[in-house]
């Protein structure tokens, strides 16, 4: 299995232009909200708890993000956890109101990446690699820790593979 670093690297690879990753960090929590919305139905109570298939992924990227970095993934499941309570949300609601949220947050947000892309002048990673569509959420996280500051040797291992942004 690829680290953190490898997975974070390929696919900045894809990500060098400033306004790509600026459109990425609308773009990619909103299609990850709009899934959960749409993959919030239908859902079979167990207790206190809804199954369902948005559960189901949610629970898997959780465990994707904590093996690659036990910090990073914690992170990850709290970001992804708040997403599926959003999702959730919105399935709750009469079906034309769910399908609306979750199909227009669907393709807004994939106007932004292809925006960005546009921009970049690079198709997106995954469709050279499939893992491209799990590790997106976790690029834009890492990118935020990065302008924040935090995370600095990740940065430089990223970017001495990807190289610098421009």
């Amino acid at each position: 299995m690829k680290t953190l670093t490898q997975h974070l690297a390929q696919y900045a690879g894809y990500h060098r232009d400033k306004r790509n990753i600026l459109t990425h960090l609308v773009g990619i929590p909103l299609i990850v909200i709009a899934l959960n919305a749409l993959l919030s139905r239908p859902a079979l109570w167990l207790g206190p708890l809804p199954i369902s298939p948005a559960s189901l992924l949610t629970l898997l990227a959780c465990l994707f993000y904590l093996r690659l970095e036990w910090r990073l993934g914690s992170l990850m499941t709290v970001l992804m956890v708040l997403a599926l309570f959003c999702g959730e949300r919105l399935a709750a609601l009469n079906t034309a109101a769910w399908l609306g949220w979750g199909i227009g947050l669907f393709v807004i947000g994939w106007a932004f990446q292809f925006i960005g892309h546009y921009f970049e002048g690079r198709k997106p990673a995954f469709v050279d690699d499939i893992a491209g569509l799990i590790v997106g959420p976790l690029f834009v996280v890492a990118e935020l820790l990065f302008a924040a500051g935090l995370r600095q040797e990740l940065k430089r291992q990223v970017e001495a593979k990807a190289g610098p942004l421009h």
